[in-house]
């Protein structure tokens, strides 16, 4: 699995997207991270994500894991269908939990083996693929439960990379000034972490950690 790792949106350079493509072209949008906002501003989230890529010549959707909470089968017979997952940033425990109750965290592991598909995405869609979520809650609440969704918290990351992703360090987002708090928390735990400015990207063409 190719990973293309954004701290925030596509990136400063969209030719290392481009770049990774395989003769699939249609990729899953996959905004669970956002539910919990209001319908209609979760919906334009998603609409501004699936135009993006479309601009890079992708055919997108959205891929709901809502509609696959204990329906692991059926998402294991959709993700086949799609060369590419876009997950966008939110919550990183909401996410977290989408992905647990859709069965999406254990599918994304079999996905690890295929060496053209590519997950990529950006904040909580790429924090989400560490080993731990430990530290995160110093910038995302990890007891907000939207409808549907169990409330318990999970600190295990998916653990498709082996160290922590600290994004929107030190840029003009709102979250930076909380970013740093996490940084330093993951240095005093001596965590391995990589830290990414907004329009910063990690590429990995290789389908094992690094």
């Amino acid at each position: 699995m190719k990973l293309y790792l954004s701290s925030y949106c596509i990136g400063s350079d969209p030719t290392k997207l481009t770049e990774l493509f395989s003769a699939n072209k249609k990729a899953a949008v996959i905004a669970n991270a956002m539910d919990f906002l209001e319908k209609s501003e979760r919906d334009k989230s998603v609409k501004q994500e699936m135009d993006d890529l479309t601009k890079l010549g992708l055919t997108a959707e959205e891929l709901d894991l809502r509609d696959y909470f204990d329906k692991s089968k059926g998402l294991s017979e959709k993700l086949n269908t799609y060369g590419l997952i876009w997950v966008r940033g939110g919550n990183t425990f909401i996410l977290r939990r989408a992905m647990a109750q859709s069965g999406f965290d254990k599918l994304l592991k079999e996905k690890n083996k295929d060496p053209d598909f590519v997950y990529a995405g950006y904040s909580a869609g790429i924090c989400v693929l560490s080993p731990t979520l430990r530290g995160l809650e110093l910038v995302d609440y990890p007891r907000r439960i939207p409808y549907g969704y169990k409330s318990n918290i999970i600190w295990n990351g998916v653990d498709i990379v082996d160290f922590s992703i600290a994004p929107h360090y030190r840029s003009n987002h709102p979250e930076s000034a909380e970013v740093e708090k996490v940084v330093e928390y993951f240095t005093q735990k001596r965590m391995p972490f990589k830290t990414l400015r907004d329009g910063e990207t990690i590429v990995v063409t290789k389908s094992n950690k690094f």
